[in-house]
């Protein structure tokens, strides 16, 4: 019976391995979708000095303080 167990246990450890994987290649895979709607919104025509200030009110105010601001 133990051996059982003990077999139960490795396959377990094996598929939260493979699980942990697929988390980290799904992050990947949304990482690059945002650059890329990043990249299409015209954001990368911004200064380095208006990306700064822009970081700095989203950090400030928050994501949504800042989208209420625009709209």
């Amino acid at each position: 019976m133990a051996r059982g167990l003990e077999s139960e246990r490795r396959q377990i450890e094996a598929d939260e391995a493979k699980l942990r994987q697929r988390r980290e290649r799904l992050a990947e895979m949304e990482k690059a979708e945002t650059g890329k709607r990043l990249g299409k919104s015209g954001l990368n025509k911004l200064s380095p000095d208006q990306i700064d200030s822009l970081s700095a009110a989203i950090k400030t105010h928050g994501i949504a303080g800042v989208l209420k601001r625009l709209t």
